[in-house]
């Protein structure tokens, strides 16, 4: 067994790993609770992210920058999505918006592939979060303590947004009925796109502020998406509070798991989908008849 000194690193670890997911998810499960598409784009965003504030960085040196850069950059992307081609799928099936969102996702990971070729890239770590932070009970690395901080307060303006807004409002109506919205008059298309844009930019946020543990590849998006996806159905389909509980314990499942066989860590987090599938299958927080 793994000692207490291998083990609470592992916890942090998770908790970091968590709330990234969660930010992610978030965005991922407003789209779908709100336009009911189900976007596969989702971590072409997050890798489009990552490359635009890598590229923000070089440019400027600022590691705030490039935050906001990679944000912008996937709010972008997404809007021009929404606008030429999302909205066009938003009555056909799951499967018509599977295909499509895959195609995009495979076209943006290809033109990132051209522009900066397959070898990974690095941002530095920023002068502020370098070095370790003594907690008491163990020496832990100050940048992911710092992302937990950042990830939340970001999750916290989320929940103002969603929960505190006109916007929020009409979201979380047109995720309970989205002909109710039309009905009053409320233009729902206008909200379609505030809603897309936003979660794509929390996908590009969530990849500008991973920049700097992880060695920045085109293909890694696809195991964000998988991992986000799960994150989902775990916390339920169209519920902020499920995406914020599902990344946490997530990101715990990954985590823990690696200190025993970081191969197993994956197949742990499919068979804890798969038990939450068969005893609550809207989701540890959804609501049943939602997805």
């Amino acid at each position: 067994m793994p000692g207490m000194g291998l083990v609470i690193p592992q916890v942090f670890n998770g908790l970091a790993l968590g709330v990234l997911l969660a930010l992610i998810a978030t965005g991922l499960t407003i789209i779908y609770g709100t336009l009911g598409v189900i976007n596969f784009a989702h971590g072409a965003l997050f890798v489009l992210g990552a490359y635009a504030g890598f590229s923000v960085f070089t440019a400027t040196g600022s590691f705030v920058l490039s935050i906001a850069g990679g944000a912008v950059a996937a709010l972008l992307v997404g809007l021009v999505l929404e606008r030429g081609l999302i909205k066009r799928f938003y009555a056909r099936p799951p499967e018509d918006q599977i295909l499509v969102t895959f195609g995009v996702s495979i076209v943006l990971i290809e033109i990132i592939r051209a522009i900066y070729g397959g070898v990974g890239r690095r941002v530095p770590l920023p002068t502020w979060g370098e070095g370790v932070v003594d907690l008491g009970f163990v020496m832990y690395p100050l940048y992911r303590i710092e992302i937990l901080g950042i990830a939340a307060a970001t999750l916290v303006l989320f929940w103002y947004v969603l929960y505190r807004t006109r916007l929020g409002l009409i979201v979380r109506s047109g995720i309970e009925d989205a002909l109710m919205v039309k009905l009053l008059g409320i233009n729902i298309q206008r909200a379609f796109l505030v809603v897309f844009g936003l979660g794509a930019a929390a996908a590009g946020y969530a990849g500008a502020i991973d920049a700097p543990i992880v060695s920045i590849v085109p293909d890694m998006g696809f195991r964000i998406l998988i991992q986000s996806f799960v994150v989902v159905v775990i916390g339920g389909v169209g519920s902020f509070p499920g995406a914020i509980l599902g990344g946490l314990i997530a990101g715990q499942i990954l985590s823990l798991t690696s200190l025993f066989d970081p191969s197993y860590s994956e197949v742990m987090l499919f068979a804890v989908m798969a038990l939450v599938l068969i005893v609550r299958p809207q989701g540890l927080l959804g609501v049943e008849g939602r997805a």
